[in-house]
């Protein structure tokens, strides 16, 4: 198999939108360009569609609609069973573009298409996730039973971290429900999108219940706007995360809005060193720290923890960015070079204010790449709450270290903290952790683990200003997003029971 979309990319350099189950070029005189965030080389132009085209892309997705509610779940699935195995089948190819574009590690972009791939598994069992219930005699002679319906034209708006997780969270469950879907990736990396799209044209799914548009803040807006569009899912910065929550709710639509974080890390003093200091150092620098769940504080408890931060330090200092290809690079380079600059101005910030830094990566280099958006590994101690560095999310490779006294004082700092993604805390005491996972104030509890992400299964449980909305990312959760119940009660007076011989049921 040939990557089509991809070569025909490379060939014009513009990047196509998915409408009505075809690749077409927009008729767009905005374009936005994406860069390889190693190099700086132009790797093609992303299309800000036009209102037609959004136009165009809503009405395909709600025609289809129309016809797929009707197609019995297990039909349905079908189609998602030949989905996963095309996804399997090309997880390197779609590795290696995701790779380039957003200057992850290959071996990340491999992790990144996997999970995506797990939840498409998840969705291949949506038959028995669309089950209704049933009761007899809930008042005398009278029963009732209920069914989950699909609710319509859905849509995701999707960051660039993870361009082939998220969506993946999306849609083929949506699909897998009975709704269509409109999916806006991050312009910022597009082509691993575009990848999912054509696998999932060849896959044989019915046209129209998939569009891909690309754009900005406007084509946001007409999703969020346009009232045929019945649910959103989104995944991004808590400013755009409250105002897509804000103004979809306002257009009575359903949101999930999933924003970001500031993940803590409690270490007991019982803890393993050697267990944790690696766990830091993965959790923190992984991905160049650009994901909603990385570790960026760790709170050491008690006085025995506090020489253990010459022990982080030098296991940061070991490891290195480097560009897609490099084997011995632990991460790649940031997306775009705001975000580079952002980065670098926190540390400087940081130090003002008053923190140690014990690592400082904002001028590191990465031999024959000179215009890469590279931060080194970055490591803050003595951090307080007051400083700009803790409050804000840094989105880069970057630890700060806090100390407390106490459990009871750890378990305050977190839970005063606005964000609510996941959290972990080290030790080998049952009861401190017992502790820790019911009086902490946060979505996702990591035990001896630094990154606490369900499996698909379960539901991605972001809480207070990491998540606006009701129901959660995939998982059970997901399934109640994407449909709606309807609940029957009846009631068959037995004097209408027929009489007769000849009085016999045909099922035909």
């Amino acid at each position: 198999m040939t990557d089509k979309q991809i070569d025909r990319i490379r060939a014009n350099g513009k990047v196509p939108l998915f409408i009505d189950g075809e690749f077409v070029d927009s008729t767009t005189s905005d374009w936005i360009e994406l860069n390889n965030p190693a190099t700086q080389e132009v790797i093609a132009q992303v299309p800000v569609a036009t209102d037609d085209e959004m136009q165009r892309a809503v009405e395909s997705a709600k025609a289809a609609f129309k016809e797929w509610r009707d197609v019995p779940t297990v039909e349905r699935v079908r189609y998602l069973f030949k989905y996963q195995t095309l996804l399997k089948e090309r997880q390197e190819d779609i590795a290696k573009v995701l790779s380039e574009e957003t200057g992850k590690t290959f071996a990340d972009a491999m992790g990144d298409v996997w999970r995506g791939i797990e939840v498409v598994e998840h969705g291949c069992g949506m038959t028995t996730h669309m089950m209704g219930e049933t009761a007899e005699n809930v008042a005398r002679n009278i029963d009732t039973h209920s069914y989950v319906h699909p609710i319509g034209v859905c849509a995701g708006i999707t960051p660039f971290n993870f361009p082939a997780m998220i969506p993946l969270w999306m849609y083929p469950l949506a699909v897998a429900c009975g709704n269509s879907f409109i999916l806006k990736p991050s312009e910022q990396d597009p082509l691993t999108t575009v990848m999912l799209t054509e696998l999932f044209a060849e896959a044989g799914f019915p046209k129209g219940l998939l569009q891909l548009i690309h754009g900005d803040k406007r084509q946001v807006d007409a999703i969020l706007d346009h009232p045929d569009v019945k649910a959103v899912s989104f995944v991004g910065s808590v400013p755009v995360a409250e105002h897509v929550y804000r103004r979809g709710t306002q257009n009575l639509k359903r949101v999930q809005a999933m924003a970001g974080a500031k993940n803590h890390m409690i270490v007991m003093p019982d803890a393993d060193k050697d267990q944790v200091v690696s766990s830091l150092v993965g959790s923190s620098c992984g991905a160049a720290g650009q994901r909603c769940m990385a570790i960026s504080v760790a709170v050491l408890v008690g006085e025995s923890t506090r020489d253990w931060v010459d022990d982080i330090k030098n296991a940061l200092g070991a490891i290195r960015p480097g560009a897609p290809g490099d084997d011995g690079a632990a991460y790649g380079p940031l997306i775009n070079k705001k975000s580079r600059d952002r980065v670098r101005e926190l540390i400087q910030g940081a130090a003002a204010e008053g923190a140690d830094v014990l690592l400082d990566g904002s001028e590191v280099t990465v031999e024959g790449y000179p215009d890469g958006n590279w931060i080194g590994p970055t490591l803050f101690d003595n951090v307080t709450t007051e400083m700009k560095v803790y409050n804000e999310e840094i989105f880069g490779p970057a630890l700060c270290v806090m100390h407390v006294d106490t459990l009871e004082e750890a378990i305050e700092l977190v839970n005063a903290n606005p964000y609510g993604n996941g959290t972990s805390i080290y030790t080998k005491s049952g009861a401190a952790a017992r502790k820790y996972q019911y009086e902490t104030e946060v979505g996702q509890v990591g035990i001896n683990l630094p990154i606490p992400v369900p499996a698909p299964f379960f539901s991605f449980t972001g809480s207070k200003n990491s998540f606006f909305g009701d129901l959660h990312a995939y998982g059970k959760q997901a399934v109640r997003f994407y449909t709606e119940t309807k609940t029957v009660l009846s009631r068959w007076p037995e004097d209408d029971v027929p009489d007769g011989p000849n009085m016999t049921i045909s099922m035909r």
